[in-house]
């Protein structure tokens, strides 16, 4: 093999090694950083020239969206929909929380009836509505915090 062939061989060798250094720390950045959340404007804030022209109509009464207000993932939202949201630590929740005090699958919200109910799926340290901890499934209402773990989500409309 002639000195060239090995220096270029050395130079990719020394290339694809700076490569994995470079994957390796990105993947710890994510780790140790997290994702990153951005606060969204509310529709009040966009539109400024519309002062309180907020009447509510019979049929906008119901909560439309999953908002985390206290905890690591505060200001995410969830849209709701027909189906029910599992709010845990597992990956296979619909809400993932990062919350030591959190179980896998910690509570579940679900439509029921035209109104939105939580039930604790039998979690370690309990679903609390208030300072009332839940032992059975339990109607929620917009605005009501209901903590699991060290968050605290509301339903809002």
């Amino acid at each position: 093999m002639t000195e060239l062939a090995v220096t270029l061989l050395r130079l990719s060798y020394l290339a694809l090694l700076w490569i994995f250094v470079l994957a390796a720390l990105n993947v710890l950045r994510r780790d140790i950083f997290g994702t990153k959340i951005v606060r969204r404007r509310t529709r009040r804030e966009r539109s400024p020239r519309r002062p309180a022209q907020v009447q509510q109509r019979p049929g906008r009464r119901a909560p439309t969206r999953l908002v985390v207000t206290q905890g690591p993932l505060t200001g995410t939202t969830l849209p709701l929909g027909p189906s029910a949201i599992i709010v845990g630590r597992s990956p296979s929740a619909t809400l993932v929380l990062d919350d030591d005090y959190a179980s896998g699958r910690h509570a579940r919200f679900f439509p029921q009836d035209g109104a939105w109910w939580v039930e604790d799926l039998g979690s370690t340290n309990g679903t609390y509505i208030g300072e009332q901890r839940l032992t059975q499934p339990t109607q929620v209402t917009a605005g009501t915090p209901v903590r699991v773990g060290q968050t605290v989500i509301e339903l809002q409309r």
